[in-house]
């Protein structure tokens, strides 16, 4: 598989706070960004199986959406182990957004990476979820991959944010009442591109929704017998829900594209309430409150990019 390595532009963590400070006021009514220590993440309500995100802190976008439309591409399967080793860091820890592992689940399904990789000292550990359409009901079914499931395989594309999963200072955004038309994610990455401009600056962690509800979406298990070619043809094809909150989200995202046709921004959601899936934006703005804990990524890995592209999906 092709690997092309990028540095990313890294800015200090307190002008970091400083310019997603300044951005979100345009976008939510109460805003407080500060750099703290990094949160037990082995706690709930993540219950990760490393307790930071902090050092050497990379970005790995994988495959890509023109493996899964217009027609998939069904050979696109990647083994997370390995992925760690292409990215340098064999024992990674890494959160993150893809598509599930239908070569062992044996459907599709919306997956959210949340792995401990294999070192020569551990074995892997597998926190991972998986959410699916109920076949009983049409709602959606969510799943905590180690329970069932015992690779580390994901398909066709992922987005993920790997680092040592050490404590450390990182970045604390918390944001209430939406009162601007972007979502989240959006905001902080709009945010950075026009300040950081031709630099492209890479972010990942997670955050919580405490209270609201968003606007998701699960694909179907069954991939499409007919060509995706637009949006809309996409839009018909995926199942969109209302989920309710406290919701834990995986984003990755990047101000700008420095020519790898990366997908800018992928964030998708877990809950203990068996709810989750892609998150698109929160459909409750009066009530709305995030909290979350980020890094900007040193560098960025592109693995196995499409020769062929499109923007369809994205």
């Amino acid at each position: 598989m092709a690997c092309v390595e990028f540095s990313f532009h890294v800015p200090g963590l307190e002008e970091l706070a400083g310019v997603l400070q300044k951005g979100l006021k345009d976008n939510f009514a109460d805003v407080q960004v500060s750099v703290v220590d990094c949160p037990d993440l082995t706690k709930e309500p993540f219950s990760f199986p490393a307790k930071g995100i902090c050092g050497r802190t990379r970005i790995a976008d994988v495959g890509g959406v023109p493996y899964l439309f217009p027609v998939v591409k069904q050979e696109k399967v990647y083994d997370l182990n390995k992925v760690a080793k292409e990215i340098k860091l064999p024992g990674a820890f890494i959160l993150g957004a893809g598509a599930g592992p239908f070569q062992t689940l044996g459907f599709n399904s919306e997956f959210m990476p949340v792995i401990q990789t294999e070192s020569e000292h551990k074995p892997p550990v597998n926190g991972s979820y998986f959410a699916c359409i109920n076949p009983v009901d049409g709602g959606c079914l969510l799943e905590k991959y180690s329970e069932k499931y015992h690779d580390f395989g994901c398909a066709l594309m992922v987005n993920l944010f790997a680092s040592d999963g050490q404590p450390g200072k990182i970045i604390e955004v918390k944001a209430k009442r939406r009162t601007g038309e972007l979502n989240f994610v959006t905001c902080m990455r709009e945010t950075l591109e026009k300040y950081y401009g031709d630099k492209p600056v890479g972010m990942g962690g997670t955050f919580i929704i405490q209270k609201g509800k968003v606007k998701t979406h699960i694909m179907p298990s069954e991939f499409s017998s007919c060509p995706l070619n637009t949006d809309e043809d996409v839009n018909k094809w995926l199942h969109f829900y209302e989920m309710n909150a406290p919701l834990v989200c995986l984003p990755v995202f990047v101000s700008r594209d420095p020519g790898l046709d990366l997908r800018l921004e992928h964030t998708h959601c877990f809950s203990h309430h068996g709810e989750g899936g892609h998150y698109h934006y929160d459909t409750t703005p009066d009530i709305v409150e995030y909290v979350g804990y980020f890094l900007p990524a040193e560098l960025l890995y592109r693995i196995d990019q499409p020769k062929e592209t499109h923007l369809v999906g994205r």
